[in-house]
């Protein structure tokens, strides 16, 4: 390296660069975001603000699994999420996104929930996510199990249908249980059938395991379902292309359930499935939905007392910043 070089290197770089970095995001009076170690755990390392009032998107925590069919725990997702001290974000690596410059964005915390009751519960985040919507808020939620995306789309699709870009194990339509439709193996069901969700543009990604009997709503309502194996068949942009044919231009919403992933990626859930989604994947896949209109998501069914190593809380907040940049760009946009 020649002198010059490295004496105009040494003046533009001698001082620390942390704090121009600290001080480029609306993170500047929450410096942790960077290191971890200390101050008030939130959703993404967000700044804590226990109202709507001036935001653009909420980060909410929903800590509800009164609708589990086999293991409970994904009452303890949100926390999990908030306590996961890796460094994620404030900007993408890749899309060069950062959400906290694009919007005004908060932890608004969790929503105070009945604790015995599923079907009070149910209207609990209904009534909650009406009040986010009427005040202009896109919603970006931590689970829970995944009942809880019933109620949230029923907020969001009562002026007019949304889509829906679904990353899961499983097709989550399935009938009442024990006279129950408030569980998390149906909610895209009910949400079709109370006219909330276009089961024309709605696409499943990554479904696989021996519950595939139970989802002939999904193929009877005409919904794009995308196996696993059909994942490793096309492609990761194939199947992001068709995602983006299939939703269109219309309210997206994007719904993650942890257990889309591979167990050995992410242990921690209700419901685990061999064979599933690489985090690689995945975030290839909520990556190609750039310049889709996406009014919301979900991250969903992390539950962590099934992971010691409190890895599937690690990834679910990767998943879950990833759909807070898909959010952030359409907000901006408009």
């Amino acid at each position: 390296m020649n002198q010059e070089k490295l004496k105009s290197l040494r003046e533009k770089y001698r001082e620390p660069q942390f704090q121009k970095v600290n001080e480029s995001t609306n993170h500047s009076s929450n410096p942790e975001i960077f290191t971890q170690y200390s101050g008030l755990s939130t959703l993404l390392g967000a700044p804590y603000q226990g109202t709507l009032h001036n935001l653009d998107v909420a980060l909410i925590g929903i800590p509800f699994d009164l609708g589990v069919i086999r293991r409970a725990g994904a009452r303890f997702g949100p926390m999990a999420i908030r306590e996961e001290r890796s460094i994620i974000g404030p900007m993408n690596h890749e899309t060069k996104v950062d959400p906290f410059k694009l919007c005004k964005i908060a932890d608004i915390g969790d929503i105070d929930l009945a604790m015995f009751s599923l079907e009070q519960g149910i209207e609990q985040i209904e009534a909650y996510y009406d009040d986010v919507i009427d005040k202009g808020v896109a919603p970006v939620s931590a689970g829970g199990d995944h009942s809880v995306t019933y109620p949230i789309l029923k907020a969001l699709g009562r002026q007019q249908p949304v889509s829906l870009v679904h990353i899961d194990a499983h097709c989550d339509t399935m009938g009442s249980l024990d006279g129950n439709k408030f569980h998390h193996g149906g909610p895209f069901r009910f949400a079709v059938l109370d006219g909330v969700l276009d089961p024309e543009r709605t696409i499943q990604i990554g479904i696989r395991g021996a519950a595939e009997p139970y989802w002939e709503f999904s193929y009877e309502s005409g919904m794009t379902v995308i196996h696993i194996e059909d994942v490793e068949q096309m492609g990761i942009q194939a199947v992001i292309d068709k995602a983006k044919k299939v939703v269109g231009d219309g309210p997206t919403y994007v719904s993650f359930d942890i257990d889309g992933l591979d167990p050995s990626f992410a242990p921690g859930t209700c419901a685990p499935e061999i064979g599933g989604l690489t985090t690689r994947e995945a975030i290839q896949i909520l990556r190609g939905l750039r310049g889709l209109n996406i009014v919301g998501g979900d991250l969903v069914e992390v539950a962590p007392e099934y992971d010691p190593t409190s890895c599937t809380a690690q990834v679910g907040k990767q998943m879950m910043f990833e759909i807070l940049c898909l959010v952030a760009e359409t907000v901006h946009a408009k």
